[in-house]
């Protein structure tokens, strides 16, 4: 590990600045876009096409509505006079409600606002929410509901004349909710607790060598990185001669120094400095010896497998290849997130920093005392997401290359590659505390007396092979 250094690593600002990659969340997670902010780039909500440039030195967190000229910034609510919430005020409504909703009849008549009234209003310069408030006022059934339907009613009716923009920061977990929610292909069907589990089970931390098989579209690689800090280093190894794509590390809006600390190198180079000195790994000569005997694995066919099959290398290297900007609802409409070269600009943060300058690329090759370092030391961990290659043979080739006593995560999203991984390990003795876990995540609804897990959730989120690395004994030497 290299020594603490002497300066301390920029802080990425708290505030939108020129060039800078942000996601806008519309309408409480009904929408959700990557976008860069320059000086051409727009969203559109609805109808109308708004520019970007409102968003610039306002913080992440930052909520924003459709205004007549496009979006403008919500103003703070004020705390209420009476000391009483106004949330707990509707607790106490809620708990006394008697009405129900028996009486009312869904046929088109209690509504007296037409649609010519409505986009009369909008020709006016009205405002949503006063289009909304308009739209209550002449709903004869509005008063006759319950608190609950009345909220829903105004949440229906605000999405769609009144839409909210909520300014947020992409990170691991942000970035990794958007790509599953809709594209889930394209990062290996991994799930953000899952991803949470590798970093943990690699013991990612400060001055780490890391050693990444990212098959993902960058999203590990840029986790890791992330974690890191700016401090210590992730290689990202590929097979064959075309590096894969980490485009996704783009839209973390790592600062130079952490940029600089992602290097791409081939798993033939990366073996051939661990061959030139040493003999053959044991896991390596029993799989080509043929020693794990496949009838030996544990059948695993009556466990529930995933619908969705698994990638095959084609697959896999072309969803890789896919454009890293993507909308959830309408996914061909941020083209501009590719423009202006294949990394951020040149921009500064609050202290003059650099935020990941336009001639800095994640992904260049190691330098020769680089390389060579990992050959004598190896690296601190391993994390593997290569969903539509081999595992059993690629993790032969990888422990080689660990440091004794390093943990390693493998990701997959079927179990049988892991378990007759798992046994090819066994057999070799060249890793211990060997499991496979399958993570499990339940979301929660938390509202005023409608407190319970959602309705539709996703119920698989794949498997994780983890283990340490240790120093198989030489029978020959009397060990």
């Amino acid at each position: 590990m290299e020594p603490p250094p002497t300066t301390p690593t920029p802080v990425i600002p708290r505030e939108a600045w020129e060039g800078c990659s942000v996601l806008l969340d519309i309408n409480d997670g009904d929408r959700l876009a990557f976008f860069r902010l320059t000086a051409g780039a727009t969203v559109k909500i609805g109808d109308k096409s708004c520019s970007l440039q409102p968003l610039l030195g306002r913080p992440f967190g930052s909520l924003f509505s459709v205004g007549p000229s496009g979006l403008v910034p919500c103003a703070a609510e004020a705390p209420s006079q009476d000391g009483n919430n106004t949330q707990d005020g509707a607790i106490g409504k809620a708990q006394d409600e008697t009405r129900d909703n028996r009486s009312l009849v869904d046929n088109n008549t209690a509504q007296t606002l037409s649609s010519e009234d409505i986009e009369a209003m909008k020709r006016e310069g009205a405002s949503g929410d006063a289009i909304v408030e308009a739209l209550i006022a002449n709903s004869s059934t509005f008063g006759n509901k319950t608190v609950f339907s009345q909220e829903k009613y105004k949440l229906k009716k605000q999405k769609k004349y009144a839409p909210k923009v909520l300014l947020r920061r992409p990170t691991t977990r942000s970035i990794c909710e958007t790509y599953f929610k809709k594209y889930p292909a394209r990062i290996g069907f991994m799930r953000v607790d899952t991803l949470s589990l590798l970093l943990s089970m690699a013991n990612v931390g400060a001055y780490s060598d890391v050693l990444v098989v990212d098959m993902v579209g960058g999203l590990v690689a840029g986790a890791v990185a992330e974690r890191l800090g700016g401090t210590g280093y992730v290689c990202s190894t590929y097979l064959g001669s075309a590096a894969s794509s980490i485009d996704i590390i783009k839209m973390y809006n790592l600062s130079g120094d952490m940029t600089s600390r992602i290097f791409q190198a081939r798993l033939s180079d990366l073996c051939s400095l661990q061959n030139s000195g040493n003999a053959p790994s044991a896991l390596s000569e029993s799989i080509q010896g043929g020693v794990v005997e496949p009838g030996a694995v544990p059948d695993q066919s009556t466990l529930a497998q995933p619908i969705d099959a698994a990638l095959s290398d084609e697959n896999a290297q072309s969803t890789a290849a896919q454009p890293i900007d993507i909308e959830v609802t309408e996914p061909t409409m941020d083209e501009h997130l590719n423009q202006g070269g294949n990394s951020l600009s040149d921009c500064k943060g609050n202290n003059g920093a650099s935020i990941a300058p336009k001639s800095l690329r994640a992904g260049k090759a190691p330098s020769p005392d680089r390389m060579k370092y990992w050959e004598e030391h190896g690296f601190s961990s391993l994390i593997v997401a290569a969903p539509g290659h081999e595992v059993e043979s690629l993790v032969a080739d990888l422990l080689p290359l660990l440091s004794y006593s390093a943990p390693f995560a493998i990701y997959h999203q079927h179990l049988q590659p892991l378990a007759t991984c798992m046994h090819s390990l066994q057999v070799s003795k060249v890793a211990i505390g060997l499991q496979i876990i399958e993570p499990w995540l339940r979301e929660y609804q938390v509202l005023p007396s409608r407190t319970h897990p959602h309705m539709q959730m996703n119920a698989f989120g794949g498997y994780i092979l983890s283990g340490i690395r240790i120093h198989r004994p030489d029978p020959s030497n009397g060990e």
